[in-house]
């Protein structure tokens, strides 16, 4: 995940998930398309972590469906992240 994206996260904003499931020998992509509700960095309840707070934090989005569904992701290293407009086409920016 690009250090610029937390700050880009804000609720309201449209956005596209790509998350992978790997597997031994393939890897499994889903996508999700949604409206930001909040970003954070959440504890687990892992006690075996042995880090902050002897525990494992993860940066946690959660967004709502078109339907209205909520839905909670765990983002990774593997996750792709784009700002969607409202028919799920990916906004570019020229900076």
């Amino acid at each position: 995940m690009s250090a610029s994206i937390p700050t880009d996260l804000q609720p309201g904003t449209r956005v596209k998930i790509t998350q992978q499931i790997a597997a031994r020998h393939y890897s499994w992509n889903t996508d999700v398309i949604g409206t930001v509700v909040s970003f954070e960095q959440k504890q687990t309840g892992s006690w075996y972590a042995h880090s902050r707070g002897d525990k494992l934090w993860l940066d946690r989005l959660k967004i709502r469906k078109a339907d209205g569904e909520l839905t909670t992701l765990n983002l990774d290293e593997f996750t792709h992240i784009e700002i969607v407009d409202d028919k799920g086409k990916p906004i570019v920016h020229d900076d």
